[in-house]
């Protein structure tokens, strides 16, 4: 199977680049730039960019990009994938280019999300500062952070992330908006070859926006707070109050993106030593906080 180390990138589309630059700048608190292919580069770390925004007439979620550890690893990927009777699309020069990797290869999951496995990824290795002063975001080997993606055929997507790429469960958990005599979403969440709580979830309904949320997660909790300061001065639409999670304990809020999608701003994610890890279908998203009827006020 896939040996999926982490999330490497996301790719975004917007038809209105000004905001989400700045939105990012001012907001998130990131590095932004154009890329030599138009698109807006989001540095987070020394990377050269962590999320990628191209211009377009839609506002939504392109791709999540999976890192491979180098090129004898793609090369194992694609016999894989081959093996498994997967098709794939294997990155022109100026794809991989605009991608900033060696090599890439594109697989579309049966609920249509697509994923991008890359390797080599370029960088000048610049130091990350902040334009709002935010000390640092957590990624090296734990990844960007973490993607939420729809999933309305759910049990095939589920075994496609699994058997497929190689995820491994995490948790999960079973959404009934009207309760126990309602409709079951289902929700889980899986990892990959680091020890970051997850970086893959798949919630099984369908979303406009291509995507449910990604988060992003800084070093401190005093970030989070300064971060809830600048969202509210900015205007971007609130859509959970500060609250922690049950299964990978991150404190958090979460606002909307300029593409459509959610951003969730955290701080303290559990990190866990697989060998030893249990997994649990958790019955409460979050132990304290995290109103999400926020988001349905306009």
């Amino acid at each position: 199977m896939l040996n999926i180390r982490a999330l490497a990138y996301v790719i975004a589309e917007t038809s209105d680049v000004k905001r989400w630059s700045d939105y990012a700048s001012n907001v998130l608190g990131v590095m932004v730039s154009e890329s030599s292919h138009g698109d807006l580069h989001l540095k987070m770390d020394e990377r050269q960019y962590r999320i990628a925004v191209q211009p377009g007439k839609r506002n939504c979620y392109v791709a999540s990009g999976w890192e491979l550890l180098d090129s004898e690893a793609f090369d194992s990927a694609l016999s894989w994938l081959t093996e498994k009777g997967v098709s794939y699309d294997l990155g022109t020069p100026e794809l991989c280019a605009k991608r900033c990797v060696q090599q890439l290869a594109a697989i579309v999951d049966p609920s249509g999300n697509r994923h991008e496995l890359v390797w080599g990824f370029k960088s000048d290795f610049m130091h990350f500062a902040s334009p709002t002063g935010v000390s640092g975001f957590v990624t090296g080997d734990l990844g960007l952070g973490h993607t939420v993606l729809p999933a309305p055929n759910f049990d095939a997507t589920v075994a496609f992330v699994k058997d497929v790429m190689g995820f491994g469960l995490s948790d999960l958990f079973n959404f009934k908006p009207g309760g126990d005599a309602g409709p079951v979403l289902p929700i889980n969440f899986f990892h990959c070859a680091n020890a970051r709580h997850h970086s893959l979830g798949l919630a099984g309904f369908p979303v406009e926006s291509g995507c449910v949320h990604v988060m992003v997660e800084v070093d401190s909790m005093p970030e989070v707070g300064r971060a809830m300061d600048r969202r509210a001065s900015d205007g971007a639409k609130l859509t959970a109050t500060l609250g922690q999670h049950t299964n990978d304990k991150m404190i958090s809020f979460y606002m909307q993106s300029p593409s459509g999608f959610d951003v969730e701003f955290g701080y303290g994610g559990k990190v866990c030593d697989w060998d030893q890890h249990i997994v649990h279908e958790f019955t409460r998203v979050s132990l304290w906080g995290h109103d999400f009827s926020v988001g349905q006020k306009e």
